[in-house]
């Protein structure tokens, strides 16, 4: 069995998660402090404690580093291989700021099954951690405007029962707990767990996991299958600096080969602009942060190999209402079914999550 393979099978279903709190800016573009070795103490598993990632299918990108991705990876394209123009420090790529909600034509017969509260107010409210680009996030010309696929998905939502959006921003802990009394739907890439569908349910709408890039057109001949020898980026607190690249290193001990190199840094932001300029032969993230980078690099990273490890992504909704679950899975199936949800997913770069069914409260492994 390879390397790649073993991790595969050893830490599946493992999520890429966070804490509510976003991430601290990093001043003047400037890179985190890194950590370099070939051989890593254990990480520490970052469960609930603040500012740390975890308790969501997400790692920290905040809509900050979001910004710093565009400014500081443009600002090497003299010494990298970035090429063609810029779309400008805090700015999101055309393609992704295209949907319109108001393509979306109401159906009358969801539309009637919707909550009467939420009917006689004509407005769905959502809470949503907005910090994660490309999935929720605040950014648009006063940087206050919330973006992001998953923040198209609940306008599209809205749209088709015929209902306003408000998107409000929250702490992460604080969703679930206020699902009813607050907010009538929670997203914020949940990852759904089997503790977290005790106090709520879930409809699935994207399956996220580990994904792999290197520099365009791959100068450096990396592969995920051979990593040993190879120097490696990645977030640190991750899932994927331990346990993936923590058992891929031990592998690679064990088989008598080259310890990995691996560049641990506090921002993933930081990691992509190693890997523009050269001085990595890869990095390891979370899937759809794979996807967002090569967008916002123009191309200048590329995603190589599949993804691995996947975890199922949910809208939130109240336990104590099934028949709402019912409805929204509906909703999402006939946005999937009249390509509304592959729009919003390619203009950002995430259609490789897609998925073909909803569910209500599918089962997981975790």
């Amino acid at each position: 069995m390879s390397v790649a393979a073993s991790i595969a099978a050893g830490a599946g279903g493992i999520s890429h998660e966070r804490t509510s709190s976003s991430a601290v800016p990093a001043p003047h573009l400037q890179e985190a402090k890194m950590s370099k070795s070939t051989i890593r103490p254990v990480s520490r598993q970052r469960t609930t404690q603040p500012h740390k990632p975890t308790a969501r299918t997400r790692l920290s990108l905040t809509a900050t580093t979001a910004v710093l991705l565009t400014a500081g990876i443009f600002a090497l394209s003299a010494c990298s291989t970035v090429s063609g123009s810029s779309t400008g420090a805090g700015s999101t790529p055309e393609s992704a700021t295209s949907f319109d909600p108001a393509t979306v034509k109401a159906d009358g017969t969801l539309a009637a099954e919707v909550p009467a509260t939420i009917k006689s107010r004509g407005t769905l409210i959502i809470g949503s951690d907005t910090t994660y680009a490309p999935a929720e996030f605040l950014g648009g010309a006063d940087n206050r405007t919330p973006m992001g696929y998953g923040i198209d998905l609940a306008k599209a939502i809205g749209a088709t029962l015929d209902l306003k959006v408000d998107v409000q921003t929250a702490e992460f802990t604080g969703i679930l707990p206020a699902l009813g009394p607050k907010y009538d739907l929670g997203i914020s890439s949940f990852s759904i767990t089997n503790e977290r569908l005790k106090a709520v349910n879930f409809v699935s709408y994207l399956s996220a996991g580990t994904a792999w890039a290197v520099r365009k057109g791959n100068p450096k001949n990396f592969s995920p299958d051979d990593v040993c020898g190879k120097s490696v980026g990645v977030q640190t607190g991750t899932t994927q600096e331990d346990p993936d690249l923590k058992t891929r290193n031990e592998e690679c001990l064990k088989a008598g080969k080259a310890p990995i190199d691996i560049v641990t840094l506090k921002n993933q932001t930081d990691v992509t602009t190693r890997l523009v300029n050269g001085s990595i032969d890869a990095m390891i993230a979370e899937s759809t942060l794979i996807g967002y980078a090569v967008q916002q690099t123009n191309g200048a990273v590329e995603k190589i190999g599949g993804i691995y490890n996947t975890t199922s992504v949910g809208i939130a909704v109240p336990k104590n209402d099934p028949a709402f679950a019912e409805l929204i899975q509906k909703t999402v199936a006939k946005l999937i079914a009249d390509g509304t949800y592959k729009k919003i997913l390619d203009a950002w770069n995430n259609s490789d999550g897609a998925i073909t069914t909803p569910e209500v409260n599918p089962t997981v492994k975790s």
